[in-house]
């Protein structure tokens, strides 16, 4: 799934202690990051309300330290914002996700400090690995309804 206007999306590290921390280190959670995603898009394409919408439909803003089965502080819930203005549109965003979720959201705003590209391999790892037994049970219906929910803007 690829929506009009988004360059790219980075997967990486954020919000701990170590530095350059491996996806071992994290999952073991002993850095303190959290395993994070950087959009790089066109806003004259693709609004930022929109790339932060499609954010809540993906990802499930309540579940306190952990995304379903994966459990830990690196699976919690949160977003690095870069400067007030970006902090403001992440909490607008917060406010409509509630619309959806409800009151219970646990997603924290936290300033972004480091971003740490993650490795090679967990780069688009689910058009990598679209057999994988996580990507069929958890990914590919998360994409499902993201794709329904903003049809306008794929590609």
């Amino acid at each position: 799934m690829q929506f009009r206007g988004v360059s790219d999306v980075e997967v990486g590290y954020s919000g701990g202690h170590v530095e350059n921390p491996s996806y071992e280190a994290v999952c073991g959670e002993g850095t303190g990051h959290a395993e994070v995603a950087k959009v790089i898009f066109d806003e004259s394409i693709i609004p930022s309300d929109v790339i932060l919408d499609i954010f809540f439909t993906l990802h499930d803003p309540t579940q306190l330290n952990r995304q379903g089965n994966d459990i830990g502080t690196s699976y919690r819930s949160c977003m690095f914002y870069v400067g007030e203005d970006q902090k403001a549109l992440f909490e607008q965003a917060l406010e409509r996700a509630k619309q959806v979720w409800g009151d219970s959201i646990v997603t924290q705003l936290l300033p972004l400090e480091k971003f740490w590209m993650g490795e090679t391999y967990h780069q688009d790892f689910f058009a990598k690995n679209p057999d994988q037994g996580y990507c069929n049970m958890v990914v590919k219906p998360k994409m499902a309804k993201t794709a329904k929910a903003f049809t306008s803007y794929l590609e």
